[in-house]
């Protein structure tokens, strides 16, 4: 019986699949931006991470012969301390006998901690010019740098060469190592020594304009005198000798404490102030040192306001001349550089464990494709000897159940491709509610041997647990609505019941609509992401799924396991581990052909394969109790299981790693090198489709589009399995759910692609 329609004029009230799909549309809209913010938090912390290590792009140096027409002579001849008090351009040399210790690139872990061991041991102070990427990221060293008494410069946040650099970066660079400094120690500077400098008279027309830029600032720019050059690692002498200042000279002297292996550096260090001690020398920070000048400079009774240690030596609130150069991070610099830290350490621990996730999941993928192609082999080899057999030939008539809810556009293909099958069947349609005509279409046929149920909307299970009742023969084959059988289907698919022990058939579904793009890609993922493993599960006697296009049952084993269930999302997937549990053998016949319809849009593929992954979630769950079971239970319980939760749960939602991390590879580490990784793993892809397309006997064309595959179509099912994580997390529910059909899957022409 037909539903009345509805009064003209008067709206329609909505159906219980209609309501029930609008309570799920509103209680999923939080779970996908859940998804979706989870998954725009690992790429910010990827992004910030690569950020931090400073690999972005090349490294350029210094540029060589450039022009220094533009630069003052009195800065180039002057000392090598630049600041600009009132816009003017001035030079600070460090005092005769006087030595300022600089290093810079740290913090470091590992050697900048030796570093102040020896300047502890000798009661030495140093100006420690580090970079804001490794601030944020051991803020701990830069505390207890400060707490010693050492002074602090910025030396940009990713260590580039600033004189290649827009304004705007420049700033930028500035701004985030004050953040991080803020954060790390609660302070700011005011000093600045940029990467890859050296002496003033090697300042060009190209850093000249950044040093005046950062003068304008406030900031004080810090060269060089003399250069230990230990980043050569020269050995212990030379590097003492390089960092030496002639004739008792002042001297801001350069070491590195990271940036490599700097054993040498700190045995060098260790023997440099023992001898310059020796000779009459004092040691003092650069802010000590432009106290020290000014004073000198002032006459008798001078206030010492306005030398050049001016405009660097505004109270810190520390208290200390040595660290003049120093401000108190106040207000929003002050939790915004702690935020910044915060976010860093979230990184660095997040990073790291993503990545031996990587490894797992790396060793998981390649195993699962070894595995199949072995497993698959076999299974070929076995299925397709000359004396293989079922036992006798299964000739009874069957019972074919076609569950259909408005399926008005393709019931005519599928009843007429069932109506020629090779083997007797009897054809049971049970509509479901439909409110298109369905139910009359399917009589109006006139076909021979179908019978029409009709029930009130009440969703796929019921209506097969109907069929199922209403069934006249002891083998029923259950089919979608939109899907068409060859003539031979059935017989093929029925003749493993000649072994007593099976209770049920999975028979191999096909794409019938792969002529578009995403038809194309739901074909290449039915022969080898379904089919191939398939194969793998039926010689391990683990079968989890058969699916709901193409799978025949034992109609006593199904009624034995309580016939299909209302309690999952993936009733196919549910009944198939209630029988392993109940000690049938579930086996797949991959002779056994169906022609199904595909979702035709992203939306409809999305909905079903959101449906398909949470409702095997639910059926696994449902039946972990097969974990602990004796006998045929249990044997799935520890082997199936395990192999579905690694194979289609948890090395799905861990592989988007694999492209996270090739991107990540890409951006800030080697793009040559990334790729070349990823188009390996993409070939290992490759050779296991073409060869489930050997073994389906499909055309290997449509191979050509699985790199875009890989691209498009395979993150858009990450994102489907992370969603129904989050919706099983959450504790959500969905109902069976509706996809717009069209009716162009008809009988194919001929077998193949």
């Amino acid at each position: 019986m037909t539903a009345a329609p509805p009064a003209r004029g008067r709206r329609r009230a909505p159906t219980r699949i209609e309501r029930a799909a609008g309570r799920a549309a509103v209680l999923h809209r939080p779970r996908v931006l859940l998804a979706l913010l989870l998954l725009l938090a690992l790429t910010c912390v990827m992004l910030l991470d690569g950020y931090l290590r400073a690999e972005v792009g090349d490294d350029q140096r210094v540029r060589t012969g450039a022009s220094s027409s533009e630069v003052p002579d009195e800065v180039l001849d002057g000392g090598p301390i630049l600041t600009f008090p009132g816009g003017q351009a001035e030079t600070v040399s460090v005092p005769d006998k006087t030595i300022v210790l600089t290093f810079d690139d740290g913090p470091d872990p590992t050697w900048t901690p030796k570093v102040m061991e020896v300047l502890e041991e000798y009661d030495v102070p140093g100006t420690f010019f580090v970079v804001g990427s490794m601030v944020s990221r051991y803020p701990d060293i830069v505390e207890d740098l400060v707490e010693q008494g050492h002074e602090i410069g910025v030396h940009t946040f990713t260590h580039v060469d600033l004189s290649y650099q827009s304004a705007s970066r420049v700033t930028r660079e500035m701004e985030q190592t004050q953040l991080a400094l803020a954060g790390a120690a609660g302070i700011t500077t005011t000093l600045f020594r940029a990467p890859y400098s050296s002496k003033p008279n090697a300042i060009d027309n190209y850093s000249w304009q950044v040093y005046q830029q950062l003068g304008e600032d406030g900031y004080t720019s810090v060269f060089i005198d003399t250069d230990s050059e230990d980043w050569k690692e020269p050995g212990v002498a030379k590097i003492v000798e390089g960092a030496t200042p002639e004739d008792g000279e002042g001297a801001s002297v350069l070491f590195h404490d990271s940036g490599g292996d700097r054993t040498q550096t700190v045995e060098a260090l260790a023997d440099y102030i023992e001898n310059m001690q020796a000779e009459g020398y004092t040691f003092t920070t650069v802010s000590g040192a432009m106290t020290e000048q000014q004073q000198q400079q002032q006459p008798a009774g001078g206030s010492g306001t306005d030398g050049p240690g001016a405009a660097a030596g505004a109270p810190s609130g520390t208290g200390d001349p040595l660290q003049a150069s120093h401000r108190t991070a106040t207000g929003a610099t002050l939790y915004e550089g702690k935020a910044l830290v915060a976010a860093v350490t979230v990184a660095e621990w997040t990073v790291p464990a993503l990545s031996a996730g990587l490894v797992i999941v790396g060793v998981a993928v390649m195993g699962r494709f070894g595995l199949m192609l072995v497993l698959a082999r076999r299974h070929h080899r076995q299925r397709n000897r000359r004396r293989f057999s079922w036992g006798p030939p299964v000739t009874r008539p069957v019972s074919v159940i076609v569950p259909a809810y408005n399926e008005k556009e393709c019931i005519e293909n599928t009843l007429r491709s069932l109506a020629g099958s090779t083997h007797p069947i009897e054809i049971v349609v049970v509509d479901d509610g439909s409110t298109d005509g369905t139910a009359e279409l399917a009589e109006g046929l006139g076909l021979p041997n179908v019978r029409v149920i009709r029930q009130e909307n009440a969703g796929k299970p019921a209506a097969l647990n109907n069929g199922i009742r209403n069934a006249r023969h002891d083998i029923v084959v259950m089919m979608d609505g939109d899907t068409v059988f060859e003539p031979d289907t059935v017989g093929r698919l029925v003749q493993p019941f000649a072994d007593p022990s099976v209770g049920a058939v999975a028979g191999n579904a096909k794409v019938g609509n792969r002529s578009t793009l995403i038809g194309a890609w739901q074909h290449i993922e039915y022969v080898m992401g379904f089919n191939l493993d398939r194969r793998m599960y039926d010689l391990l006697r683990c079968m989890p799924t058969i699916p709901g296009a193409i799978g025949a049952f034992r109609r006593e084993a199904v009624l034995e396991a309580g016939g299909m269930s209302e309690d999952t999302l993936a009733e196919d997937t549910d009944i198939t581990i209630a029988l392993h549990r109940a000690g049938w053998r579930v086996v797949y016949e991959e002779h056994a052909r169906a022609w199904t319809e595909a979702p035709r849009s992203l939306r409809q593929l999305w909905s079903q394969r959101y449906r398909w992954s949470y409702g095997t979630m639910q059926a696994l769950w449902k039946h972990r109790k097969s974990l602990t079971d004796k006998g045929p239970s249990g044997r799935f319980g520890r082997v199936g299981m395990p192999l579905v939760v690694l194979f289609q749960v948890v090395t799905p939602v861990f592989a988007p790693l694999i492209d996270v991390f090739t991107v990540y590879s890409m951006l800030f580490v080697d793009f040559g090198a990334a790729l070349l990784a990823w188009c390996a793993v993409l070939g290992v892809q490759l050779v296991c489709a073409a060869y489930a397309f050997r073994l389906d006997r499909e055309k290997y064309r449509y191979l050509l589009m699985m790199p875009l595959q890989q691209l498009a179509y395979r993150q858009m099912m990450y994102l489907v399995l992370i969603h129904s994580c989050v919706t099983a997390l959450t504790g959500g529910r969905l109902r069976w759910q509706k996809l717009k059909r069209t009716g162009e899957v008809g009988m194919p022409a001929g077998t193949g692609g």
